[in-house]
């Protein structure tokens, strides 16, 4: 995983296809995994219920194929962790493994969510998440690389515009999209302020 103050500028690996529109949180990660008080161990979780039977047995699904362990790379379709804003979802993918996410689109508090974690979501149009998927499940081997400096995705010869928002791209490739780690880190200064504000400093004494 990245740590606070990593700038994230290409994250390259090979990569995993999860196809299908509308893959809520709900399927990421289960919600009898939410009640952890640390995030830790949450990779082993991520779709948990279309990776195994209720028995325990392997159920056909890429993430559980061979060819796939250690990729680094996701790429989905529409509208992908829709559902609840819970950031367990980001944390499963992470700590599975995914350090990038290529798709049509997402909801809006899940890429938040990933970009909080250093995880760049990017989009791409559909005709192109097409092609990358089809590459990559062709050739598990190919090395994807998720450039967000240049927002582009490259696949071998292939290489596709791919779309962030431009305050999230500025905060990854400086390193700084990590904003709670940013404060805890200037809590001299927050203190300092904050001394300064009438309401909290003993304003209504």
């Amino acid at each position: 995983m990245v740590k606070q103050g990593e700038e994230v500028r290409v994250v390259s690996g090979t990569a995993v296809v999860v196809r299908g529109n509308e893959i809520d949180t709900d399927r990421i990660i289960p919600a009898r995994y939410l009640k952890v008080v640390t995030f830790d161990g949450l990779g082993e979780f991520a779709f948990r219920d279309v990776r195994f039977a209720q028995d325990g047995s392997e159920l056909d699904h890429p993430f559980n194929r061979p060819e796939h362990q250690g990729a680094s790379v996701l790429i989905v379709n529409k509208n992908f962790g829709c559902g609840s804003s819970r950031e367990h979802a980001p944390q499963a993918l992470l700590r599975w493994g995914i350090h990038a996410i290529v798709g049509e689109s997402f909801a809006e508090i899940f890429a938040g969510n990933c970009n909080a974690l250093g995880v760049p979501a990017v989009r791409v149009s559909e005709s192109d998440v097409e092609r990358l998927m089809s590459i990559v499940e062709s050739d598990p081997s190919m090395t994807v690389a998720v450039d967000v400096e240049r927002r582009e995705v490259r696949a071998g010869d292939l290489r596709v515009s791919a779309s962030i928002a431009d305050e999230i791209r500025e905060s990854l490739v400086t390193g700084v999209w990590d904003s709670t780690a940013a404060l805890l880190a200037n809590r001299e200064r927050i203190a300092e302020t904050a001394s300064n504000l009438p309401y909290m400093s003993g304003f209504c004494a």
